[in-house]
C-alpha cells in the first residue's frame, strides 16, 4: 500500500504541476480534488498537497485520511495552526479559512464524505479507529 500511495501522490502532483492545478488523478475518478496551499506548522514554509473535497453549498470538505495511516497527516497539523489559506481548484487560487468540525457538524460533513467517497470508511479501519479530521474551507 505505501508504494502505490507514493506512485499515486507523486503521479497527482506532477499532473497538478504541469496542468496548473486543473487536472489530477482524483479527476479520473469522478471525484473533484484541489490543491491546499498550506503554511508548515512547525517549517512556516509553503507546503501544497493535493486532496479531495466535497462541495457544500458555498464551503468545500476535506478530510485528513492519510490513506488510513494510524497518524493524522501534516496537512491537518498546518491547518490547525494556521487555518487562513489558499486553495487551488482547477486553476482558480482562492483565500480560504479551514475549521475542525465537530460533533453534529462534523458527523454531518462525515456521512457527505463516506457517500462520495465511501473508501473513507475503510481508511478508518486500517488506521485502528482513528476519527479522521474532517475540515470546512470557506471563503474569506
Amino acid at each position: 500500500m505505501s508504494l502505490l500511495q507514493k506512485a499515486v501522490t507523486g503521479t497527482d502532483r506532477l499532473l497538478y504541476k504541469l496542468t496548473g492545478g486543473k487536472v489530477g488523478l482524483v479527476s479520473f475518478s469522478g471525484q473533484k480534488g484541489l490543491t491546499l496551499i498550506t503554511t508548515g506548522a512547525k517549517t512556516g514554509e509553503r507546503r501544497e498537497n493535493q486532496v479531495q473535497y466535497v462541495a457544500d453549498g458555498d464551503s468545500m470538505l476535506v478530510v485528513g485520511s492519510n490513506w488510513g495511516k494510524p497518524h493524522h497527516p501534516a496537512w491537518t497539523a498546518n491547518l490547525l495552526k494556521n487555518p487562513d489559506i489558499q486553495v487551488n481548484v482547477r486553476g482558480d487560487v482562492r483565500d480560504v479559512r479551514a475549521t475542525l468540525l465537530q460533533g453534529a457538524e462534523r458527523e454531518q460533513a462525515w456521512a457527505r464524505m463516506v457517500e462520495a467517497w465511501p473508501a473513507f470508511q475503510d481508511y478508518v479501519r486500517r488506521s485502528g479507529g482513528r476519527e479522521l479530521r474532517v475540515f470546512r474551507l470557506t471563503a474569506r
